[in-house]
């Protein structure tokens, strides 16, 4: 247009007219360019300060908790058995195999010799502190993907801190599965997080992809229960998936990921049988056979869609099934049965007596999730801001998976609104957090699954822009001004209240010094390595029995690694000790497992801790056949034992016992007898 005008009006009015909308644009130019370079600038100063107050975050994490581990126990101060009769229960098992690896010369030849920098116990707990710093900068970074903030990271950080109790119980239970595998977990939702942002470059996205299936690798690799949380994560995927909130190629890709994760650790740890028979493989592989069955899934109007979508619910269900069926049928595996059990009779699928599922009941971690949880989460205000989160994501994931079934002009442009705030990053998340929180409420020791990621989803709600602008259009609100302000106002002065509330306690709690006292088990495991001889056999109960191999490296009957089906059989066999059975009968257990000692505990025998029918005794009895002990009902099949309990008329020297054990070691919480040799 201006090259017309100026072959039309001469030189002069080419001079007249040119000039201005030259500087003009140089000008417009000028602005544009600085506000780039601005606007760049501005970015790598958020990113990388962000980026520090994440690192110092999970740093400090770690020396927390570090701190408090050491002002419980004096850790420090006491003696090395002292040192490991602190890992309680299977945390003495995990612990003992890294004690054994350290003590072997082939590998203090090698890499692990750190004796002389630091003593190996320590540079076990601190690489485990050291992972929780891991864990808090994977939830800061997941909540900085989600909202555009590092504010919103700092939020989830602080809330993680203050909820400890409830997020994670890393610094009284140590070496626990969970305590290695949860910060890879964090990893690996933070990067499918990543993963499910739109325009990604392929190099990004296969960089991406690397690292979720290293992130889900070692998470698998850590932790016996990660294809029932990795199960979970699938449906995740699945349910969203269904109603075109994500995008199908990458959640192929992550299916694939699971299921490789899940064989390679298979054979790392030498075809573990339980990982074959998983739900997870047969739930993925039965997802990838039905999208290659169905066609055109998510083609046509609304009754079409959903017609379709519930053919293809009720065809990957059928063939999780079977394929889960076949699977277990042609390998023999029944490693994970008492798990079903326990679910059968945890959801009212008809009563057990089963042992070993009656043993998950009746402890208080697999219950119900108390009540008085949510109120403690409240005092940080976590629990009303994810409540205030979850609602308009849940409204708007609904209006828009009804957008996306209905495929109609009108409904899409009504829910335009709705997609914005429901990105694929959020949608995964959303759901993500509502199964985890189902099965935390279901199970509470699960709750430090549903808690952490409770962090990272409150503080996005708070800090997401695309939150706050759908709430004020709703009361008539909205400005981009107003949206902005309160973006940041609100969480600063959530902080802020965080701070003046729970810092002094902090102070407290950090400054309250204990001490480690077991004189009993310390008695006990002296007398072990002092007076039986290395190549001994001990039974007794599992959790005391992992302390017994970590402290005097003696062999065991039975330990607590209860995901393998023999060894289950022989602990319920071990266990007759504490039922009502005769001593010949006893005897000839313990001697078909090559015992040469048996450890008894008061704590167990006369147990208080449980009510009646849940205490251990109770559950051998029920299972042998045998009325209960005490006041109370029992089912009408049950019958009275012709024998006495055998760990209550043991003590009294009687001959018929005699002839079989011997006491060789009392204290007030122990007894331990040595075994006949009869030919």
């Amino acid at each position: 247009m201006t090259t017309v005008r100026q072959r039309r009006g001469g030189k002069v009015t080419e001079a007249a007219e040119h000039q201005p909308s030259e500087e003009k644009n140089v000008k417009s130019d000028g602005k544009v360019l600085s506000d780039h370079t601005g606007g760049k600038l501005w970015n790598i100063l958020s990113l990388t300060l962000g980026g520090i107050v994440a690192i110092g975050l999970g740093l400090l994490t770690s020396v927390y908790v570090a701190t408090l581990h050491e002002n419980d126990l004096w850790f420090s101060n006491i003696k090395e058995v002292e040192r490991e009769i602190s890992f309680r229960t299977e945390c003495g098992l995990y612990y003992s195999y890294y004690k054994q690896m350290i003590q072997a010369a082939s590998i203090q030849q090698g890499i692990v010799n750190c004796k002389q920098y630091l003593e190996p116990v320590y540079f076990y707990i601190y690489t485990l502190f050291g992972l929780q710093a891991v864990y808090v900068i994977a939830l800061y970074v997941t909540s900085w993907l989600l909202s555009g903030t590092w504010l919103s990271g700092l939020l989830a950080a602080c809330w993680y801190i203050t909820n400890r109790i409830h997020t994670t119980r890393v610094e009284f239970t140590i070496p626990l599965r969970e305590n290695w595998a949860l910060p890879f977990f964090a990893v690996q939702i933070a990067a499918i997080t990543y993963l499910l942002r739109t325009h990604l470059q392929p190099a990004q996205e296969r960089l991406t992809l690397l690292a979720v299936f290293i992130a889900t690798f070692l998470f698998s690799l850590t932790w016996q229960f990660n294809q029932f949380m990795m199960l979970i994560q699938a449906l995740a995927l699945f349910i969203p998936d269904c109603f075109d909130m994500l995008p199908t190629a990458k959640v192929t890709w992550l299916y694939i990921i699971q299921i490789s994760g899940l064989l390679l650790v298979c054979v790392l740890q030498f075809f573990n049988s339980m990982i074959l028979g998983s739900l997870l493989i047969s739930f993925n592989a039965s997802i990838l056979i039905a999208r290659a069955i169905q066609k055109n899934l998510k083609k046509g109007n609304l009754l079409n869609r959903l017609g379709k979508l519930i053919l293809h619910v009720l065809l990957v269900s059928s063939l999780t099934l079977l394929v889960n069926k076949f699977i277990k049928k042609s390998l023999n595996l029944e490693s994970d049965e008492h798990i079903f059990k326990f679910l059968k009779a945890k959801f009212g699928f008809g009563a057990t007596r089963d042992f070993d599922a009656n043993l998950y009941l009746c402890e208080e971690a697999f219950g119900l999730l108390p009540l008085n949880t949510f109120s403690r989460l409240s005092d940080t205000l976590l629990f009303y801001v994810y409540i205030f989160s979850l609602f308009p994501m849940t409204v708007a994931a609904l209006i828009v998976a009804f957008r996306n079934l209905s495929g109609s002009n009108q409904v899409q442009e009504k829910a335009e609104e709705y997609t914005i705030i429901l990105k694929p990053d959020a949608a995964y998340n959303l759901i993500h957090t509502v199964l985890f929180g189902c099965l935390a409420l279901s199970t509470m020791r699960m709750k430090y699954l549903w808690t952490s990621h409770m962090c990272v989803f409150a503080s996005f709600g708070l800090c997401s822009t695309e939150v706050w602008r759908l709430i004020l259009k709703c009361v008539h609100l909205y400005t981009s001004q107003r949206t902005q302000v309160i973006k940041y106002s609100i969480p600063i002065i959530t902080l802020l209240y965080i701070s003046y509330k729970f810092w002094p306690g902090i102070m407290d709690e950090l400054s309250e010094l204990r001490e480690f006292y077991d004189p009993d088990t310390v008695e006990l495991m002296n007398w072990i390595k002092s007076n039986t001889p290395n190549t001994a056999v001990f039974a007794g109960s599992m959790q005391l029995l992992a302390g017994v191999k970590l402290c005097t490296g003696r062999t065991l009957t039975n330990h607590p690694h209860y995901e393998d089906k023999h060894l289950r059989e022989r602990t319920k066999q071990i266990y007759q000790i504490y039922a009502k059975r005769s001593p010949e009968d006893v005897y000839r257990i313990l001697r078909s497992f090559g015992t040469d000692y048996v450890i008894l505990e008061d704590s167990i025998c006369y147990e208080r801790r449980h009510s009646r029918g849940c205490r251990l005794r109770d559950l051998l009895d029920i299972a042998n056949g045998h009325i209960m002990d005490g006041l109370g009902e029992n089912e009408p099949d049950l019958k009275p034992s012709l024998y006495p309990r055998f760990c209550e008329e043991i003590k009294k020297n009687l001959p018929s016992y005699t002839l079989h054990f011997t006491r060789v070691f009392q204290n007030k919480t122990f007894h331990v007898y040595k075994l006949a040799k009869h030919k």
